[in-house]
């Protein structure tokens, strides 16, 4: 019997009836389909901080963002390691719901979309760890940590040093301002595809790496899939 509800056939349409194919019917073949993944939950703040014991979080930051501040319990796998962390957080998900956190929530928004295409479901903290200190929620830092800046504001500051650097240089030696061009290209990509490879490659700098004494990642998973 069909899980769904399908209106019944128009009579002057299919006087006999929804046709079959293979030996199923129209309506079947509509139930029997996949549905498309749910648009990740957008909370706020005060909405995250109401339903807070319910949640796994997990901070998508680098390393070095997350040991300077971060929600009260949040684990630390980076954006460009959730392919990697997949079955854990499938795991976790299936235990209770998942808030992905960044600095701002534009990575988190991006992290929930790869979960959903991968069939996780998961919320996003809107306007992320900056939103919920702002809000005067409890953040988590360990003493001596040093707050580091995020990663789109290193971006930022690495795509605009290059584009000056260009601009300069060009007027020494013209065929330099292909540097900025170049730059501006990649900020184009990176806004059409939502990816970042400046992102990626500031965060495998020493300063943005997790420090000696951080938890390793294979911890971080077991954490994940057993908690």
């Amino acid at each position: 019997m069909s899980s769904c509800t399908i209106p019944p056939p128009v009579p002057h349409i299919y006087p006999h009836g929804y046709p079959t194919r293979g030996g199923q019917r129209f309506d079947e073949r509509i139930c029997s389909v996949t549905p498309p993944p749910t648009v990740p939950a957008r909370l706020t703040a005060a909405e995250a901080s109401a339903r807070y014991a319910e949640f796994t979080v997990v901070d998508v930051r680098t390393p070095g963002e997350y040991v300077g501040g971060r929600l009260p319990g949040a684990l630390n796998v980076p954006l460009d390691r959730l392919g990697e962390a997949a079955s854990a957080l499938a795991a976790a998900a299936a235990r209770g719901p998942l808030l992905i956190v960044c600095a701002s929530g534009a990575r988190s928004a991006r992290g929930c979309e790869q979960l959903v295409a991968l069939g996780v479901e998961a919320a996003t903290l809107e306007g992320g760890t900056g939103g919920w200190a702002a809000a005067g929620l409890p953040v988590e830092r360990p003493s001596g940590a040093v707050a580091r800046w995020p990663m789109d504001r290193q971006v930022r500051l690495a795509a605009g040093a290059l584009v000056l650097v260009g601009f300069l240089a060009g007027l020494v030696w013209p065929p330099a301002h292909w540097l900025s061009g170049l730059v501006g290209a990649g900020l184009f990509f990176s806004g059409a595809t939502g990816t970042c490879g400046m992102a990626v490659l500031l965060a495998r700098l020493p300063y943005n790496r997790p420090p000696k004494d951080a938890r390793p990642f294979e911890e971080t998973l077991a954490r994940l899939a057993s908690a």
